[in-house]
């Protein structure tokens, strides 16, 4: 793949600023290369190469090392020392040392390499997953899949135009507890299921002042902004808090709400994204380099169902006995499900009708690296259990509630309660996101949501 400078591959996007589509020139032996690639044999080992090392990087490069099917032949990262760090710990523990990749485009011209598993921030989740099934690579790429709605759109129509498998991140979906609990769901044990409330309620502290900070030396700056706009650093750690900055991060909705509204819209039973989302909230009870909000509700309408999900980063309670999870509120019953393992079954008067487990020995991070293993063998998207539509439907879900929240106005919580009067269970919601902040001293009257 012939090397595009920053400016260029900006240009080429659909969206400028974003990375919505990667319309990268091939040479005709490159196009024949990604065009003539052949599933491995079910004997062959995969060579998977990860980019993204630290944090979620790390699990993807100890879950498809333990593949026995799968060998880690490079990693990529921006920062030279957290790769170079990676590189000791693979070869420590494999006794064979990974090519290090400082660009991914690189990553993109190694022909040896049939797997790309992406775990960088989120601006460069879809562009990242266009270059590598065009370069001829099957994909597993982070949650959320995307920056933006358009993108990830983007990644589904590259998937399906090269034949190339790529899994979402999004591992609760093969979490055994949660599979049975969703046919339950189906199977109608609790009737007919009109509301799915995704909650993370996790704590998140101030990630310190707004300022004009100095790039780690260890880090090429240009090729981690990418697609994104080329801002100063204006966050103390550079590692981790992109998450709460518009740049390159989409706050808790998107960083763990993704797999609660992903989970809710798999038991509500709906394809789609929602016909219409309301969303409240603000960036409350600190002032610091943050930008997108710390507590936050949005509501999305699908006709007869809807599904509500809320964040709560200050000190907090849970909800139904979780404080990461999903609630489904049926005719006969409740479900509730917690981030990762576990699923309890309820009558309409909260007495335990099932319990849904994982066992200990099924369910990991290397369950879902496995499913994706499999699909890439059998060439079959069905078999995935997170196919990259399912990503972009859910992911967009969390973009769709933040652009409802950023093109709102500010307004105190009497005005807000007047606008969302008729729709179902706001009220109760406001209520509750007030007594909350009540309770973590936010003065609602002067921090407007």
């Amino acid at each position: 793949m012939a090397k595009q400078t920053r400016r260029s591959f900006l240009e080429e996007t659909l969206v400028a600023a974003s990375a919505a589509m990667a319309a990268v020139k091939y040479s005709e032996p490159e196009a024949a290369y990604a065009a003539e690639t052949q599933a491995k044999g079910p004997n062959e080992v995969l060579r998977a190469a990860v980019i993204g090392v630290r944090g979620r990087g790390g699990s993807h490069i100890q879950s498809l090392s333990e593949l026995p099917g799968v060998e880690v032949t490079a990693i990529c990262d921006v920062d030279e020392s957290a790769g170079n760090s990676r590189l000791e710990e693979i070869q420590k523990k494999t006794g064979k040392k990974p090519k290090f990749y400082r660009d991914l485009r690189d990553v993109m011209s190694d022909q040896n390499i049939d797997i790309v598993s992406i775990a960088t921030p989120n601006h460069w989740h879809s562009l990242a997953g266009i270059w590598a099934v065009q370069a001829g690579k099957d994909v597993y790429v982070e949650k959320p899949v995307s920056h933006n709605v358009s993108e990830g759109r983007r990644l589904v129509q590259a998937a399906r135009k090269y034949e190339k498998i790529v899994q979402t991140g999004t591992q609760c979906r093969s979490a055994k507890a949660h599979q049975d609990a969703v046919q339950f769901l189906k199977d109608g044990h609790l009737g007919e299921v009109t509301l799915a409330r995704g909650i993370c309620h996790r704590r998140r502290g101030s990630i310190g002042p707004r300022g004009d900070y100095p790039i780690p030396e260890s880090v090429d700056y240009n090729l981690y902004i990418g697609p994104a706009e080329m801002t100063k650093l204006t966050r103390p750690k550079f590692h981790y808090d992109w998450h709460w900055q518009w740049n390159c991060g989409n706050g808790d909705i998107g960083n763990q709400g993704i797999h609660q509204m992903d989970l809710a819209r798999w038991g509500l039973g709906e394809d789609k994204v929602s016909n219409s989302v309301v969303s409240f909230g603000g960036r409350l009870g600190y002032t610091d380099a943050g930008e997108v909000a710390n507590s936050q509700i949005a509501f999305h309408n699908y006709g007869k169902k809807q599904l509500i999900f809320e964040v709560k980063g200050l000190k907090v309670d849970g909800l139904h006995g979780v404080k990461v999870g999903v609630i489904f509120y049926g005719s006969e019953g409740y479900l509730v499900m917690d981030s990762y393992t576990h699923a309890v079954a309820f009558d309409k008067d909260w007495k335990i009708i099932k319990h849904f487990k994982t066992p200990k020995n099924q369910y990991s991070n290397i369950g879902h690296f496995a499913n994706f293993e499999k699909a890439v063998r059998s060439r079959n998207v069905s078999d995935l259990n997170a196919d990259i539509l399912e990503g972009h439907l859910s992911s967009a879900l969390c973009h769709l509630g933040n652009i409802s929240y950023k093109l709102g106005e500010k307004m105190p919580a009497e005005k807000i309660r007047e606008k969302v009067k008729n729709i179902p269970h706001a009220i109760e919601s406001l209520d509750r996101m007030l007594g909350y902040l009540s309770d973590n001293k936010v003065d609602v009257k002067k921090d407007l949501l």
